[in-house]
């Protein structure tokens, strides 16, 4: 059904493709772009990642001017801070972020930082209050394909302080240029390809069935699961196939435009709440709830999953699933799909697999009725419907 009013933006301009990257000279002098600030981290120097873009670079009027790499998993407000202050130092005037989801909300916060004029970021936590006094450029080369947050308005940066998690979300958060090249995936080993892949998933389902969808979001969505369908185990039996990896680069890209326009729900409220209590990673959470979740939101997305089979399995298998069982059949595919990876991996398939202790249920059901994106959930959930959720993925 078409919303009576929705809305969409994505206004970010994707270079895919194999040696996209000796394309990123050209699009930043039309941001007029010539000192960025390379932020990375110190994995990902040792890998040689950044030589690679460095090499691309070379001839060209782009000169990395200062490189930031102290970034660890979880970004801090303090790593925000000590980037720009190397990004003053250097009289910088732009930003490339190569890495995974914490380079990228680095380099989001550093803009929030530059763009604002401020030494603290701490006023401008929320959504939709930021105006930026000053144009910062930010150029995009996501190492792993998942977060998607290359396409999304949202930074998660952390108050060590104070144990929380602040979100900034923002349409200014959005990078100018995404750039997807199989290149930067390919040392990626294959558990975290299969968890951070898994995570993409999760972005692209819940964003399909979210109270919030639209018909724009929708298509992302749905693009990104039958790549994923296809390329994922692939990524994982094979981490040099070009074709795979930047398949999946161009699937959590998408899965994210679709998040970021529709928003997450159920598997999102608690998988943060499984990261936060027991410092679970995100993918591997996204993985083990997403059946369970799925099967809680049955009575209310019974239609919805059951055109999701067509994505998740193909044209053969949705034929032949009577129409009264295609939504309990996409379940049936996801926990098969993840069953494959952990069996080609070791992809987890249950919260006690991950450190989780039975203590800590309670602790994560009342975390998760604290997170927005309980929201967007198609059903309602309580504490106890929570707990139960936890117990069958438990």
């Amino acid at each position: 059904m078409l919303p009576r009013y929705y809305e969409f933006y994505n206004p970010v301009k994707v270079l895919s493709g194999e040696h996209a990257l000796e394309n990123l000279p050209y699009e930043m002098a039309h941001l007029h772009a010539k000192r960025p600030i390379l932020l990375t981290n110190q994995q990902l120097v040792e890998v040689g990642l950044t030589r690679i873009l460095q090499d691309a670079l070379r001839g060209s009027d782009l000169t990395i001017a200062a490189q930031y790499t102290e970034i660890p998993q979880d970004s801090s407000i303090h790593v925000v801070n000590a980037a720009g202050r190397v990004f003053r130092e250097a009289g910088c005037d732009s930003i490339i972020a190569l890495g995974g989801g914490s380079v990228i909300d680095t380099a989001k916060g550093l803009r929030v930082l530059i763009g604002q004029e401020t030494d603290d970021i701490m006023q401008y936590m929320g959504a939709d209050i930021l105006q930026p006094k000053r144009r910062v450029p930010l150029a995009v080369v996501p190492t792993t394909a998942g977060t998607g947050s290359e396409a999304t308005l949202v930074a998660v940066i952390a108050h060590p302080e104070r144990q929380v998690k602040m979100e900034f979300v923002s349409h200014h958060l959005l990078p100018d240029l995404a750039v997807l090249d199989p290149r930067m995936t390919r040392s990626l080993p294959p558990r975290i390809t299969a968890s951070t892949g898994m995570d993409a998933l999760v972005h692209a389902i819940e964003g399909y069935t979210s109270i919030q969808r639209n018909p724009l979001s929708d298509a992302y969505a749905w693009a990104a699961i039958e790549l994923i369908r296809e390329y994922l185990p692939r990524a994982v039996a094979n981490g040099q196939d070009t074709e795979a990896r930047l398949a999946m680069a161009n699937a959590a890209l998408m899965a994210g435009a679709a998040f970021s326009n529709a928003m997450v729900g159920l598997v999102h409220a608690i998988g943060h709440a499984v990261g936060g209590v027991a410092r679970v990673a995100h993918g591997d959470a996204m993985a083990i709830l997403l059946p369970h979740v799925m099967e809680y939101n049955l009575d209310m997305l019974s239609d919805r999953y059951g055109r999701l089979l067509l994505a998740l399995a193909g044209p053969e298998v949705y034929a032949a699933t009577p129409d009264n069982v295609r939504g309990s059949q996409a379940i049936a595919v996801v926990r098969a799909f993840a069953e494959r990876l952990h069996q080609a991996c070791g992809l987890p398939l249950r919260l006690r697999d991950v450190g989780v202790t039975e203590a800590q249920l309670p602790a994560i059901a009342r975390t998760t009725m604290n997170d927005g994106a309980l929201l967007m959930n198609a059903k309602e959930a309580g504490p106890d419907d929570v707990m139960q959720i936890l117990r069958k993925a438990f």
